[in-house]
């Protein structure tokens, strides 16, 4: 089932528009102050969650009318952020490939929180995308091949999300590498382009954070 989580980050209401057009989505959550975008956008998600401690209260109100809408409601003192609750339950309802939109935004704790958040995911197998006009990004830890005609943007950057990654091989890139190894503390993966109409990433041992980026 793919699904559609919105969060509370910056959420450019015409590009995420586009885009739910262009991906139909199966299953649509909101996440607290998420629900601005689907009242904007006249949209109604399936399920609604979070503190709601940043959410519009007469927008809250007015998505409780829709009794076809499940609502779950947390304290603010929790252990996890609303992001992490709506990517739980995506899993729990069956996503098979999961999309986040407003996921980053001025706040750059949250950005890097959401970013790590896509391990859940990850590790039950499920494609995870978090969104915005100019990235796409996810988290890679086995051989991922991409393709010049579906690139989100120009620029591939791969950065190390565990210490090191091992034996990192690019082919179809400007700049190739063969069976490098990428530490934390180095800006080699960044900016490179897909040359060739398929570009490899294969690695060894280790995650990697895969950005796809446009200017």
């Amino acid at each position: 089932m793919k699904t559609l989580i919105v969060t509370g980050g910056t959420v450019d209401a015409s590009f995420a528009v586009s885009y739910i057009r262009q991906q139909k989505f199966d299953y649509m959550i909101a996440a607290d102050s998420g629900i601005h975008f689907f009242i904007q956008a006249g949209l109604r998600p399936n399920e609604v969650l979070g503190d709601f401690d940043s959410a519009d209260p007469k927008q809250i109100a007015a998505l409780r009318k829709d009794s076809s809408i499940l609502f779950h409601q947390y304290q603010p003192e929790k252990d996890a952020v609303d992001t992490e609750l709506a990517l739980l339950l995506a899993l729990d309802r069956g996503g098979s490939e999961i999309h986040i939109l407003g996921g980053t935004g001025t706040r750059l704790d949250h950005m890097l929180g959401t970013v790590r958040l896509l391990g859940f995911a990850m590790d039950k197998g499920v494609p995870c995308f978090l969104v915005d006009p100019n990235n796409r990004t996810r988290l890679i830890r086995e051989k991922t091949i991409l393709t010049k005609a579906e690139q989100y943007g120009k620029y591939i950057s791969l950065i190390p999300l565990t210490t090191q990654v091992t034996g990192v091989t690019l082919t179809g890139f400007r700049y190739p590498l063969c069976g490098y190894t990428l530490c934390g503390f180095s800006s080699i993966g960044i900016s490179n382009e897909i040359v060739e109409d398929k570009a490899e990433i294969a690695l060894a041992d280790g995650i990697l954070i895969l950005v796809e980026a446009r200017d």
